[in-house]
């Protein structure tokens, strides 16, 4: 703080005891000049009180003086005393009262100084409580402000918490439900166990039965075994019987052919030698029309004759095939006989 702020506080305080203007002027006066040692002019007096006229201060001012010389001057009454001496008297009283004033001063000015640096000492370690409380108070914030955030976080935990605990019940429910279901499939289960013993049991004596009727069965099949095995020999005598049947057949077949063959050339050549003859002679060529005509006749009945015996071949063969028992009837007539 500045010596004029520090005066300007001061003369505020000055205000408020002395309320007259001639007064405040008065003390304003003797602040300046006792207290801080600065010569008090009229236009000062105005620049820290600014109150009243401009005639205000420079009368406060001269009465200032006045009083101040009246009390500096020493005035010394004894009638013993010449006025010489008296004079004297005075003039050293003032001298010794003007260094006692001075020497006073001084010793004000040392204080004040030393008051001012206490005054800047203390205002530092204002300064520094001041940051200290502003870094108290950012602390505080902070923490405030991290309660705040603990305080949501804990809500947020309560919430969480509040549904882990309905999640538990709902598990809870659900576990209750799941284990009265599995009392209910173990009841089932008891129930198949039961009822699948009883169709043990059936099966057992249906397999029994089977049993009972597949030996009835085997026998049954091992007399018609024996049944087929004489109709087989009974069908191999009549297929022999037929294969010699279908030798016989096919031996006239194979001369019918040959004869139709043979015919067939003849009647060839000759169709060939009438064919020469047509050119000379027309009876002839009638004649030989009629003989072709007879050829062809004959060549168609022996080629009905040979369609015939073809026929009659494969009915056999048919028949044959019928009456010839397969491997693949052999081996399961031997499985059964097995």
């Amino acid at each position: 703080m500045s010596i004029e702020s520090e005066i300007q506080a001061e003369v505020e305080a000055l205000k408020a005891r002395f309320p007259e203007t001639k007064s405040l002027y008065r003390e304003v006066c003797a602040l300046l000049f006792f207290r801080h040692g600065i010569t008090p002019t009229a236009n000062k007096l105005y620049q820290f009180v600014r109150k009243g006229s401009m005639s205000a201060p420079s009368d406060a001012l001269t009465h200032f003086w006045e009083e101040l010389r009246g009390k500096a001057q020493v005035q010394i009454d004894h009638p013993d005393l010449p006025d010489a001496l008296k004079a004297a008297t005075a003039d050293a009283l003032q001298v010794l009262w003007v260094q006692a004033t001075e020497l006073a001063r001084g010793e004000t000015q040392v204080l004040r100084v030393e008051a001012k640096a206490e005054v800047q000492v203390a205002q530092q370690e204002q300064q520094r409580e001041h940051q200290r409380a502003e870094s108290a108070i950012a602390q505080i914030a902070t923490l405030q402000e991290n309660l705040v955030a603990a305080s949501a976080a804990l809500r947020d935990r309560d919430l969480d918490l509040e549904a882990e605990r309905r999640k538990h019940a709902a598990t809870a429910g659900r576990s209750q439900e799941l284990q009265r279901q599995i009392s209910e499939l173990q009841g089932q289960l008891e129930r198949a166990r039961a009822d699948f013993s009883i169709e043990l049991e059936k099966g057992r004596q249906a397999i029994a039965s089977a049993d009972e009727r597949a030996a009835g069965a085997q026998r049954h099949a091992l007399m018609e075994v024996d049944q087929e095995r004489m109709a087989r020999a009974r069908l191999e005598k009549q297929a022999e019987a037929l294969r010699s049947q279908l030798v016989d057949l096919e031996g006239r077949r194979s001369a019918q052919e040959a004869e139709s063959a043979a015919a067939k050339a003849r009647l060839k050549a000759e169709l060939d030698a009438a064919r020469l003859e047509v050119r000379g002679q027309a009876g002839v060529i009638e004649r030989h029309g009629q003989a072709m005509t007879q050829a062809q006749q004959q060549l168609a009945a022996a080629q009905q004759e040979v369609v015939q015996h073809k026929t009659e071949a494969q009915t056999l063969r048919a028949l044959v095939a019928q009456f010839r028992p397969t491997e693949k009837g052999e081996r399961s007539k031997k499985a059964k006989a097995t």
